[in-house]
């Protein structure tokens, strides 16, 4: 086991529940488009890569006949797995990693993947994997969080995230995401770019943060430059930390 699937494994285990009702996860314009997308594409079997809660799992098992979620933590599954029997849905759950993935080659129709990849310690191996697992001409359908062209602030924003979660490693530019899917043998077809609320009490409660972690986490924002804090519409009330938002990149990539 790996440094990182360890770190993963014990951040992800006892937050399950807060990332089962987690708002930012459970609805919005992201999960709209990427279902939306799927709809298109008519899959019969879809694979959701580090399902999480289960909320993309939740939301294809309207649209797929058969919908498999798959995840490195056991706590996490058992909380997916719960969501989906408590919404009268049903998927197949099972353990495992995202660059290892345990299916045969071809199994899948759809591959989706939501607000994960940053975690990922290889992300171009895991989009390797992904191309395997699909049938040819089968959709790759990923989001995650839309690295920052400025240097300074992809510095910025990536300090915030890895004191708030350190098994966050980084997010990656578009160009980056187009470079993986390329060499792994996918052809984009489909891309856009949504932005997503961070409540900012809410974000870094699900996280377990200690008390000293957040103090100094609010005053690491509060002391950074100006600029910084715009690049994410960072907003502050009575010199505390009420909100940002992210931009997330939403990807539809196909096997030749």
């Amino acid at each position: 086991m790996s440094d990182q699937t360890r770190r993963v494994q014990e951040q992800f285990g006892g937050s399950a529940a807060a990332y089962v009702t987690s708002p930012g996860h459970a609805a919005g314009e992201d999960l709209d488009t990427l279902v939306a997308w799927g709809r298109a594409l008519r899959p019969r079997r879809v694979l959701d890569v580090a399902t999480g809660g289960g909320h993309t799992a939740l939301a294809f098992s309207g649209v797929a006949r058969h919908v498999t979620a798959c995840d490195l933590t056991e706590p996490m599954l058992r909380a997916a797995r719960g969501l989906v029997r408590d919404r009268g849905a049903a998927a197949a759950f099972v353990a495992g990693d995202a660059v290892t993935l345990p299916f045969r080659d071809g199994a899948f129709d759809v591959v989706t993947c939501r607000i994960a990849p940053h975690h990922f310690p290889d992300v171009a191996g895991a989009v390797r994997e992904v191309r395997r697992v699909l049938r040819p001409g089968g959709s790759f359908l990923v989001q995650d969080i839309l690295g920052h062209d400025d240097a300074e602030a992809a510095a910025f924003i990536t300090e915030v995230e890895r004191r708030r979660d350190p098994t966050h490693i980084r997010a990656y530019r578009a160009v980056e995401w187009k470079a993986f899917l390329r060499a792994a043998g996918l052809t984009v077809m489909d891309s856009t770019v949504v932005t997503k609320l961070r409540p900012w009490d809410e974000w870094t409660t699900r996280t377990r943060m200690t008390p000293d972690g957040r103090r100094d986490l609010d005053a690491f924002v509060l002391a950074a430059p100006e600029k910084c804090r715009a690049a994410f519409d960072f907003t502050l009330a009575g010199g505390r930390v009420e909100s940002f938002t992210d931009r997330m990149l939403l990807l539809r990539a196909d096997r030749d």
